[in-house]
């Protein structure tokens, strides 16, 4: 959470809603926020932290564990039309990678803004070639793309 609050001005340029959900009270979220976080991030979190502690938004998203009556960490990216475009689920133990985050969404976004007609391939970075889909890559995207 730290992460991303700490570069969330990025996912703004790229004009991303980042939105953190838990089966944590609004209270819970307060006090770590004002406590811990702001020891990692000054200003501390810049994005609602939202309280979810049936684990209804955790159910319909697949990632809440009904014994623990927790919801695992999971990142889903959902495009503008309300369709998710990825999702990653991980263990507690496991942190993410912000730079991996806004890779994503920057590839997404391409992807969106060519209607298609362009796709990114594998560890793409905005500068770097895309792919043309059709009958003419058929076999032949080794000559275009070096991963």
């Amino acid at each position: 959470m730290a992460a991303v609050a700490a570069r969330y001005q990025e996912f703004q340029e790229l004009d991303t809603d980042v939105l953190a959900i838990s089966t944590d009270t609004i209270f819970t979220h307060k006090a770590w926020n004002d406590n811990e976080l702001v020891q990692m991030v000054p200003e501390g979190v810049p994005f609602p932290m939202l309280s979810d502690p049936a684990g209804s938004i955790g159910s319909l998203y697949e990632v809440y564990d009904e014994d623990g009556k927790i919801n695992f960490r999971g990142l889903f990216i959902v495009d503008p039309d309300g369709v998710i475009q990825s999702s990653s689920v991980l263990p507690p133990p496991v942190g993410r990678d912000v730079d991996e985050m806004l890779r994503q969404i920057k590839a997404l976004q391409h992807v969106r803004a060519t209607q298609g007609s362009e796709v990114t391939p594998a560890c793409w970075v905005p500068g770097q070639p895309t792919l043309k889909p059709g009958p003419d890559l058929v076999g032949k995207v080794w000559k275009v793309w070096k991963p």
